[in-house]
């Protein structure tokens, strides 16, 4: 099991931690800042640093348990004993976009009613697919909703509740494509906007922002028919599309 420190704070950029086990399967460390690869966000990069060497980070992907992370490296990069302290470093930018992106789709699927089939986060593009009928979306609608929500500078939150109330509250899962987890006791829910009355809050184990305003301007992209009723909606930041 690794202490995932993002859960906590996804602006900690660096961490200290200890070697668990280090094979060509990946590192696995007490403890860290880098996000395994899961619902639709790419996992970190950067480096682990340790007394008289260093590894680069190519990937991070969940272990055997749901708590426990394999930092990837480049076949043939040395590797720290097993005990041996590290420095931990995130590639900040890509995770910070990332974090941007997220919560950006998030606020997709308030401008945007039906069910989530599928998505997708990215540094530059980023993509939600969702279950709706033949009607014609409106990019420059939901463009100006986008941008709307993210001028109104929102405050997000994590907050936690039981299996047993995640059960009975099913109207929070929006993505059709992956189910919340289950089974460990708690369920992490991200909340945009006052507790009184949120914009959006739904089971989610990704990075955020703290604030929408972090965001930037965003761009309806793209607007595809995936299927007879599947839509998918590509956004990127504005003027990068």
């Amino acid at each position: 099991m690794t202490e995932l420190l993002f859960r906590d704070d996804a602006y900690a950029r660096e961490a200290t931690a200890t070697v668990v086990a280090a094979t060509p399967e990946g590192i696995v460390l007490d403890r860290t800042v880098f996000y395994a690869t899961a619902g639709g966000q790419p996992g970190d990069t950067g480096a682990i640093r340790w007394a008289g060497g260093e590894a680069a980070v190519a990937e991070a992907r969940k272990g055997a348990t749901p708590d426990e992370v394999r930092h990837l490296v480049a076949e043939g990069s040395a590797l720290p004993a097993p005990g041996t302290p590290v420095a931990l470093a995130l590639d900040w930018e890509r995770r910070y976009r990332h974090m941007r992106m997220h919560t950006a789709l998030h606020l997709l699927c308030v401008a945007i009613p039906g069910d989530v089939t599928g998505g997708q986060i990215g540094a530059e593009r980023s993509r939600l697919d969702f279950n709706l009928p033949g009607d014609a979306l409106d990019a420059a609608a939901i463009t100006a909703k986008l941008n709307e929500l993210v001028a109104a500078a929102l405050p997000i939150e994590t907050e936690w509740i039981t299996d047993e109330e995640m059960a009975a509250r099913p109207e929070l899962v929006r993505t059709m494509s992956v189910k919340p987890p289950s089974g460990f006791g708690r369920v992490r829910l991200v909340r945009i906007g006052d507790a009184a009355g949120p914009v959006d809050l739904q089971p989610c184990g990704g990075t955020h922002v703290r604030n929408t305003s972090e965001i930037g301007a965003l761009t309806v992209a793209k607007i595809e028919n995936k299927g007879k009723q599947n839509r998918r909606v590509v956004i990127t930041f504005a003027g990068e599309a």
